[in-house]
């Protein structure tokens, strides 16, 4: 069962007050301890009880939402999933078990893991029918507006994991947004470069299977190397979740009024700029280059040892 953010699931036992004094009447809000980054004020009832709205533009100083996902602190080079460092993850795990810790709560046993790494791969393929909607782009659109566009048109496609109320529902959705998003952005990367369409294949772990859909070619094998593959899992597992992100809070926002699948449409647009690196079609290109070998072993600095990952 998947586990979602509750944004009213935070502690009730407050222990301190925070004193906000305005045109001389003292207002006392509140004051949380999350278990990880800076405590919080609550100013829920500031506006019923003071008149006023707070000023932050930007969220830099505002908490949007209790979860028990995924903690960043990029200063201190912090990221946490469900508690678990990220050199941990990366080191230990893979990404397809990260979505599982991500989508639950827990790390999955192997009857778990097994039974969804399964789920995964069986659903990676995409109807015949949307194929047809890359040659409806430019050549040179940009492989991100390309994503955009195919993803929100899974709506259309899939009617039966539409309701975000729905707890299966999402469930169902998950599993195929996972599955077939490196499908989509393989095929907009062949597009780009005028190159046939390579698809999934059940045989091929989650991260290979990206590779070779993105640079094998009808008139030869393609291997698949290892190290890149790796890396491409790392890459994957580093960009798994982001916590309160300009994305992650584009699609909160979105899915309160709509289906599942337009909302992480709205979730592609914030990362469709050339500063943004967090695109798996980009990623692709980088991997066709040298340079990845060492980008693989790249890590964040030591995380706080909020659990372990057993050596079993």
């Amino acid at each position: 069962m998947l586990n979602w953010e509750d944004e009213n699931n935070m502690t009730d036992d407050v222990q301190n007050i925070a004193k906000l004094t305005l045109n001389g009447t003292t207002y006392d809000l509140p004051v949380m301890s999350p278990t990880a980054g800076p405590d919080v004020v609550d100013i829920r009832k500031l506006y019923a009880q003071a008149n006023v709205f707070t000023y932050d533009p930007g969220f830099t100083s505002t908490a949007a939402c209790d979860s028990t996902i995924t903690f960043i602190d990029g200063e201190a080079g912090v990221l946490l999933h469900r508690g678990y460092p990220i050199d941990q993850l990366a080191s230990q795990s893979h990404y397809l078990e990260v979505c599982f810790l991500l989508l639950n709560g827990h790390l999955p046993n192997a009857t778990e893991l097994e039974a969804f790494e399964s789920l995964v791969t069986n659903h990676t393929m995409l109807h015949e029918q949307m194929v047809n909607f890359f040659r409806g782009f430019r050549r040179d659109a940009h492989p991100m507006a390309i994503m955009t566009g195919v993803v929100g048109a899974m709506s259309a496609f899939y009617h039966d994991s539409t309701d975000i109320t729905d707890q299966h529902q999402r469930e169902v959705a998950s599993i195929r947004l996972i599955a077939k998003m490196p499908t989509i952005a393989a095929m907009a990367y062949k597009y780009t470069v005028g190159q046939p369409f390579v698809y999934p294949r059940n045989d091929v772990d989650y991260a290979s299977n990206f590779l070779r859909m993105c640079f094998a070619v009808p008139a030869e094998d393609y291997e698949v190397n290892p190290i890149l593959s790796r890396a491409m899992d790392r890459i994957f597992t580093l960009h798994a979740d982001h916590e309160q992100n300009a994305s992650t809070s584009t699609v909160r926002l979105a899915s309160s009024s709509g289906p599942i699948h337009l909302p992480v449409l709205q979730l592609e647009l914030p990362v469709c700029g050339v500063r943004h690196m967090a695109v798996p079609t980009k990623l692709a290109w980088k991997c066709s280059m040298k340079s990845a070998r060492s980008t693989a072993f790249q890590s964040l600095s030591p995380a706080p040892k909020t659990k372990t990952i057993p050596s079993v």
